[in-house]
């Protein structure tokens, strides 16, 4: 009993030294690994932002051909209608006479 009052505290506090310095060690390696990330993460929004004049004109342009498109089918459709409306007029007046 005397032997475990003498040792138990040594190896507890062999423990927790070994516990104190792994938990140090695992701290660098975290600080160490967030700084890498942010590193990557600092060169992809560099990237990113190089590019954003390029989704810009890509919007613009995408935006001047659906104009363009609306403008197309809004007049092919107006022809359409006054097609139709012209032969229904003719048959509206032939009926008639």
């Amino acid at each position: 009993m005397e032997i475990l009052e003498t040792v138990l505290p040594i190896v507890i506090n062999i423990l927790l030294i070994v516990l104190i310095t792994v938990g140090i060690i695992l701290g660098i390696k975290c600080i160490s690994v967030l700084n890498k990330a942010k590193s990557i993460m600092l060169n992809v929004e560099g990237k990113v932002n190089s590019l954003n004049s390029l989704f810009y004109l890509i919007d613009m342009i995408n935006a001047k051909v659906t104009s363009l498109t609306e403008k197309v089918i809004d007049i092919t459709s107006d022809a359409i209608t006054k097609i139709f409306n012209k032969k229904d007029k003719e048959v509206e007046s032939s009926e008639e006479e």
